[in-house]
């Protein structure tokens, strides 16, 4: 039971060093990506890892959109089409009363390939992760009262930029 608490604090310990996805290009797959795909049309994606909640995610990719919006001299930018996906999987951790070994196996079906186990205990459990994609189209003056998926630009940039956490200066 001891070694048992040791690994959950041991993977506790781990966890805490790990950061939501901050506002950033994509780097090693989370963040941000985006393509012109017309003069005033652009797909952007945001990718957050296990630790970026959903409705992170999702403002991320609207303040993106609306810091395009405003480079490229327009005023305002509709959500064509938007997409969110989550993907999940699983942590399995195993023990054995009878092997001195208690630890997570991520992913992997057996625990090591010299140890053949008579009796083993374990939980699953799930990591989910969210990216979200939208294409939008940029346009210039005021913002149609009449459209839902219409945005203002500035208002957006106003309203979520005090949410927005930027990536850790690196130390040289």
């Amino acid at each position: 039971m001891h070694r048992f608490a040791l690994a959950v604090v041991v993977v506790l310990a781990l966890g805490a060093c790990a950061q939501p996805t901050p506002y950033q290009p994509a780097r090693d797959g989370y963040g941000f990506t985006q393509q012109r795909i017309e003069d005033n049309r652009y797909r952007i994606v945001f990718t957050g890892n296990s630790l970026t909640p959903l409705q992170v995610v999702e403002d991320y990719m609207l303040y993106r959109a609306a810091e395009i919006t405003l480079q490229a001299n327009y005023d305002y930018f509709i959500v064509a089409d938007k997409q969110t996906n989550k993907s999940t999987r699983y942590l399995a951790t195993f023990s054995d009363p009878g092997f001195p070994y208690d630890g997570p196996y991520y992913g992997r079906r057996f625990p090591p390939y010299w140890y053949a186990p008579s009796f083993q205990t374990g939980s699953y459990h799930p990591i989910e992760s969210f990216s979200t994609a939208a294409n939008i189209v940029l346009y210039r003056g005021k913002k149609p009262s009449d459209k839902a998926e219409a945005y203002d630009a500035r208002d957006v940039i106003a309203r979520l930029g005090p949410t927005i956490h930027y990536p850790e200066p690196e130390n040289r």
